[in-house]
């Protein structure tokens, strides 16, 4: 149903998202800057505490570095004491890299300011409501990330 202005719910959500996105990207690159990180280094840690142990080559494709890129980072994340490098149990020629708690630990005290305002005000949500709310945000993860392989699929934008 449209607003006085014509504008509908789904208009004023879209229009919300880049703000989010925006803040949440400079709130991520500041993280970075404090744990003395890059920003991809960041997404990495992520993606080890959200999935386990992984290859260079798996975080690689995660955070969507080159090779030489992800070694990079991942000495980067060694210096800082962030990760540690281990054998994998399972075929021990490959090297799987594992979060630290310390590097785990200090991301958390970060993040902890916003985790505790954000689960203070999701208290007055309904189970519901926040099943709403989480189906919402998978939707938007699953979008933008197929609107980042499409886009990094396509020819390069020739106005560079």
């Amino acid at each position: 149903m449209a607003g006085v202005d014509g504008e509908t719910a789904t208009d004023r959500v879209l229009a919300a998202l880049p703000d989010w996105g925006n803040v949440t990207s400079q709130l991520n690159a500041e993280v970075a800057r404090r744990m003395g990180v890059a920003l991809s280094d960041l997404d990495c840690l992520h993606a080890l505490n959200q999935h386990g142990s992984a290859t260079a080559a798996a975080l690689a494709k995660h955070v969507g570095l080159t090779s030489g890129s992800v070694s990079r980072m991942i000495d980067r994340l060694d210096a800082a004491g962030c990760i540690e490098r281990v054998r994998d149990p399972g075929d021990r020629r490959k090297v799987l890299i594992e979060p630290t708690a310390e590097g785990l630990d200090r991301i958390r005290a970060y993040y902890a300011g916003l985790a505790a305002c954000t689960r203070d005000e999701l208290a007055d949500f309904t189970d519901a409501e926040l099943d709403v709310v989480l189906r919402f945000i998978h939707l938007v993860r699953d979008n933008t990330a197929d609107e980042l392989t499409r886009l990094r699929a396509a020819a390069p934008d020739s106005r560079r």
